[in-house]
């Protein structure tokens, strides 16, 4: 098994929803997101994809949420919490598709405050 790792950063606030339904204070991170993509074989070019591949299209979605209150953006703009682990779960959502087969996403982590990191692995 073969496995490349690329990271991208954002910084944007959140609240989150808390037991009774009250919201915490908002706050801001800069989120720090770190991806493994892995394959059994290599491509045509001895590699597992591209790394600029890769970086842009996290670039992109990591884009979307920069300098933004992740409670106004689908889906953490309705019943889903915008908890490093649920915010970690749709970065791999939206990547996922966009990895090249026999390549597979394998994790997203994400760092939200120094020693604090939620990983979401695939199967």
């Amino acid at each position: 098994m073969f496995a490349i790792e690329v990271h991208a950063e954002f910084v944007a606030s959140h609240q989150l929803r808390l037991g009774q339904g009250e919201l915490e204070p908002r706050h801001e991170h800069t989120w720090r997101v770190t991806v493994h993509v892995g394959s059994r074989q290599l491509d045509p070019m001895d590699t597992v994809m591209d790394f600029h591949a890769l970086e842009r299209r996290l670039q992109t979605i990591c884009g979307c949420w920069n300098n933004r209150n992740l409670n106004e953006i689908a889906p953490f703009d309705r019943t889903v919490n915008p908890s490093a682990e649920r915010v970690a779960q749709r970065i791999a959502e939206l990547l996922a598709p966009e990895i090249p087969p026999p390549a597979k996403l394998q994790s997203v982590a994400i760092t939200e405050a120094p020693g604090c990191e939620a990983i979401y692995l695939l199967d």
